[in-house]
């Protein structure tokens, strides 16, 4: 499959402003990002889409391919749809421009997901560390025995009202669409279970569209808030 993957970054954000651009080491966290996804061989190309000018600056001087997007998007899908009407391609993968822990395996997970031509979109899990169980900024989901996801929620999901101590699985930031998909997106409107919980895949399952998850064990850290920066930093730096 001929795979491209993009990277939404814009400096919009709400929790942590700027935070595209916040550095790590020397580097912006989007410039992180980007070399850690383009260090898969699966991938054809990868682009940071944005709609910053100071953003193109940043990945001008370093190297990094990017597309300048319209300022309208209200999603990192929507902007992922741009660039599909402007390369070609079997499947796009969205990362999103805060994960700078991701891996050359989280692709390739996401990537098996994506080699039954019937799946239009494909995303990763992994379980759930039990320090981030019942925090808001770790998606949960659940899923059928056939790996299909069942829902996305900030709450914590499964509910143990017995005391079962199931097990917890936590959704990473990175998903896979083929053309057709991304289109349909684009042509519905704002669910209420996305207002509600503020995530976009619950779009396509409100609609009866399916998400097929797959399973790493590789965790990531997605930088939401100033503790999650920090959290990343000495990471890599350590890295």
């Amino acid at each position: 499959m001929k795979t491209i993957a993009v990277i939404p970054a814009r400096l919009a954000s709400t929790r942590l402003p700027r935070k595209m651009l916040r550095e790590i080491a020397g580097k912006p966290l989007v410039g992180w990002v980007y070399e850690a996804v383009r260090s898969s061989p699966l991938l054809a190309e990868v682009i940071i889409a944005t709609d910053s000018e100071e953003i193109m600056e940043a990945c001008g001087k370093h190297g990094w391919r990017s597309q300048l997007t319209s300022s309208t998007h209200r999603s990192g899908t929507e902007r992922v749809h741009e660039i599909s009407n402007l390369i070609t391609a079997d499947v796009y993968i969205n990362v999103q421009g805060d994960e700078p822990l991701i891996r050359p395996e989280h692709i390739v997970s996401l990537l098996d997901v994506m080699k039954d031509p019937a799946v239009q979109v494909g995303t990763v899990k992994t379980l759930c560390p039990a320090e981030e169980v019942h925090n808001p900024n770790a998606v949960k989901v659940v899923t059928d025995p056939g790996g299909r996801a069942l829902y996305f929620s900030r709450a914590t999901i499964p509910f143990d009202r017995d005391g079962t101590a199931p097990r917890y699985f936590k959704h990473l930031g990175l998903y896979a669409y083929r053309k057709p998909a991304l289109d349909l997106f684009m042509s519905l409107p704002e669910s209420a279970l996305e207002k509600c919980e503020r995530l976009e895949q619950l779009r396509f399952l409100e609609n009866g569209i399916s998400i097929f998850v797959g399973e790493t064990p590789y965790d990531s850290v997605g930088v939401d808030t100033e503790e999650d920066l920090q959290r990343v930093t000495q990471i890599l730096r350590k890295r």
